[in-house]
């Protein structure tokens, strides 16, 4: 089973919950349509690495505010995670009305940096993201449409999240392909200053 790292021991997700079109600005730069109710899929524990990888010339990231849940439901820890989408097999299955697994649930497509124990403000995050020395995104909860609590009450209402899960709060507007060779730095911070920092290679 694939482990992501959580102040400095391994962690073993049994799923990882994602949230689609949660950001205004992403919505409009994909033309897609706003949502009516919150979109939510799932990546299995095969998707989870430390790895940023390339794929196809196609494959897309979207970085996002990840949490990780904790015992009786708590948020353990928070962090920072790509979302690796096949963008030309999802636009495929998008216009037959497919689910979306090959094009976001592939193994290697959930790259998280390690997570850090949970601020007290948990629900007032942000991060920014560099790829070769340029802001490529940046995103704040509070430009979300569905907030992170709103979200893990909408899982909950069908879905158990067991210690270790991982949920994926949405991507802002920023996402691109990526090449070998790629350099990206994460900062993930609250209204305190930075929480974490992490760079990765694609290779």
């Amino acid at each position: 089973m694939n482990t992501v790292r959580f102040e400095n021991l391994p962690v073993t997700p049994s799923k990882i919950v994602c949230v689609g079109r949660n950001y205004v600005a992403h919505i409009e730069e994909l033309g897609n349509e706003m949502p009516e109710s919150m979109v939510l899929f799932c990546k299995p524990n095969s998707a989870a690495t430390d790895r940023l990888r390339y794929f196809t010339p196609h494959t897309r990231f979207e970085g996002e505010i990840c949490l990780l849940m904790g015992e009786a439901g708590t948020v353990a820890g928070v962090g920072f995670g790509f979302d690796l989408t096949h963008a030309h097999i999802q636009e495929r299955l998008k216009r037959k009305g497919l689910p979306w697994e090959r094009a976001k649930a592939f193994d290697g497509s959930a790259v998280f940096a390690p997570f850090v124990k949970t601020p007290a403000d948990w629900e007032s995050l942000g991060f920014r993201l560099w790829r070769n020395g340029t802001l490529a995104q940046e995103a704040q909860t509070e430009r979300m449409i569905h907030k992170p609590r709103a979200i893990l009450e909408e899982i909950r209402s069908f879905m158990s999240l067991r210690p270790g899960d991982i949920v994926m709060t949405g991507t802002p507007e920023g996402v691109a392909s990526y090449k070998k060779g790629d350099t990206f730095r994460v900062e993930l911070f609250d209204a305190d200053g930075i929480l974490l920092q992490k760079e990765w290679m694609v290779t």
